[in-house]
Parts: structure tokens; C-alpha cells; sequence
């Protein structure tokens, strides 16, 4: 079933940016662990580096994620524990640390998170970005069956959705690096 949102691109374009009380360097040294992200990410239960340098362009991330029930409920997600593969795209200490989510068969996908960090006095400015420009695989495969306004729907609270762990994201970060 063919929906005209999914061709809107970006699919989805977000950021949230909070002040955190410490240096740039200090904020990039954390972001770019992402073997931490259980520290602070709603979904991402942490992971490991299964190839190349780890924290540098080109190295792999394999996540271990744990999405509730209640996440977008109503919709056909992946729930309880899955995995991911991505791959860094973009690192420069203490000013941006991105990755691109892969296909199972580890092909790039236009799903790309990371963080962009700039000095604020004192501390940091930390801006938390995903951005998708085509439906990758795995939304291709939840909204299959979904008529139009439902897929509308779909895309309107996963967006809300995302908006949300952008925030949580952030907030939990601050707390990390700040109590540090």
C-alpha cells in the first residue's frame, strides 16, 4: 500500500539542545561513547564496537535496544529486545559525533543521529539531531498494512515520539556528565 507521507523528505528532521556545565571536550568524551548509552538513551541498552577504531569515521556500533509496550502502542513495532548496526559518519572532538544506522546487511541507510556540541562560557551547548530522509526498511515494514491516515498517524507520534527522547536524551546526559 503506497502512502504519500513516506515520501516527504526529510521523513524526519528533529533536535533539542540543552546547556551542560562542562567543557566541550569534556561533553564529546561522552557522546561519542557509545558503549554508554544505557546511561542515558530511552531504548539504547549500550553495546559494542564490532569494527574499526572505536569513536572514529568508519568504526561500527552494535546496540542492544529494549523498546516497552506502551511506546506508540497501538502500532506494530519491534517490542522487547533488538539490535542494531551503526556506523560513524562524522567525528571531531568537542564539536560533532554522528552515526548512520545500517541495514541488516550493514548498507548505509538515511537515518542518522548524533550530537553537535559548542562552547556556551563555562560549558557546552549540546544539541541532540536524527534526521531520516527515506523511510528506511524497518518503517517500510510497520506501516504495510496501514491505510493512509493511519500511516499519517503513525509518522505524527513517532515524531512526538522521538521529540521526547531527543528531550529525555539530553536531560539525562546533563545529569551524567554534570554529577560527575
Amino acid at each position: 500500500m503506497a502512502n504519500k507521507i513516506l515520501e516527504k523528505s526529510p521523513l524526519f528532521e528533529l533536535r533539542a539542545s540543552k546547556r551542560i556545565s562542562a567543557r566541550p571536550e569534556e561533553v564529546y568524551a561522552v557522546v561519542s561513547d557509545l558503549p554508554r548509552q544505557a546511561e542515558w538513551s530511552p531504548e539504547c541498552r549500550g553495546g559494542e564496537w564490532v569494527s574499526g577504531e572505536p569513536s572514529t569515521v568508519g568504526a561500527i556500533f552494535r546496540g542492544e535496544n529494549l523498546r516497552s509496550e506502551d511506546v506508540v502502542a497501538w502500532a506494530p513495532l519491534i517490542r522487547g529486545t533488538w539490535y542494531t548496526e551503526a556506523r560513524v559518519v562524522a567525528a571531531e572532538p568537542g564539536r560533532t559525533f554522528q552515526w548512520m544506522m545500517l541495514t541488516h546487511a550493514r548498507e548505509d541507510q538515511e537515518s542518522v543521529w548524533g550530537f553537535d556540541i559548542e562552547a556556551d562560557g563555562e560549558g557546552s551547548v549540546l544539541t541532540h539531531h536524527f534526521r531520516m530522509g527515506k523511510p528506511t526498511a524497518g518503517i517500510h515494514k510497520i506501516v504495510k498494512d496501514m491505510n493512509e491516515s493511519e500511516c499519517e498517524k503513525f509518522i505524527t507520534d513517532w515524531t512526538a515520539k522521538l521529540e521526547q527522547d531527543l528531550d529525555e536524551t539530553l536531560d539525562r546526559i546533563k545529569d551524567v556528565i554534570e554529577k560527575q
